[in-house]
């Protein structure tokens, strides 16, 4: 996996745990940006704001959630308690229903 997918999935999951603690304008790049793979330009020209504003949105929106995780460590956990789960001898439907209900129903 390359790093930028590496970077992309990991700000997700960061996204998922902890994007109600950004702000709205932050929370909108993020998701503009890494979940409907809109450019910087698009971005700007959608919000009416310059590029570099829309990047240093991105950029100190993406440190907020590192900063969170790297206080909180509730990506790490939650990784940690899947691969317990999958290394597990519950059959497949146990496994994936837990699986399921940890990334979903939280």
């Amino acid at each position: 996996m390359s790093n930028d997918l590496k970077e992309f999935t990991y700000i997700n999951e960061l996204m998922d745990l902890y994007g109600p603690l950004l702000t709205d304008k932050q929370r909108s790049i993020l998701i503009k940006y890494y979940e409907f793979n809109l450019s910087l330009s698009e971005i700007s020209e959608e919000l009416n704001i310059t590029r570099s504003a829309v990047s240093d949105t991105l950029e100190h929106a993406k440190e907020k959630l590192i900063s969170y995780e790297n206080k909180l460590k509730l990506n790490e956990k939650q990784c940690k308690i899947k691969e317990i789960i999958k290394n597990s001898s519950l059959n497949e439907k146990e496994k994936n229903e837990i699986l399921k209900e940890l990334t979903y129903g939280i």
